[in-house]
């Protein structure tokens, strides 16, 4: 098994919002499971530690990616709308919480 930091479909690249970003190089459908963008651990700034998908992805007020924390603490990436190949993937920076 070879690690892969991002799925084959996503690559880094400089963005328009903010210094580098996460694109696509297909066509992706609204729905779809990206991958883990955090891990809950304590040892780290923030308490979790990021993958590398959740470093590179940037803010938007009109995100078309959301994020959930499972209930083992793994922060899951999910697209909410389609992007066309060569589109960044947003979210908005609003952490996720249960309790709202």
């Amino acid at each position: 098994m070879n690690y892969k930091p991002l799925p084959n479909h996503l690559t880094i690249k400089e963005s328009t919002i903010q210094g580098l970003g996460l694109f696509t190089t297909v066509n992706l459908k609204e729905n779809l499971p990206i991958g883990v963008t955090h891990i809950k651990d304590e040892r780290f700034h923030n308490g979790y530690i990021r993958t590398p998908l959740g470093g590179f992805i940037n803010h938007s007020e009109d995100p078309n990616c959301e994020w959930k924390e499972d209930e083992k603490g793994v922060v899951h990436m999910k697209t909410i709308k389609n992007i066309v190949k060569g589109g960044e993937l947003t979210l908005k920076y609003k952490w996720y919480d249960p309790e709202n």
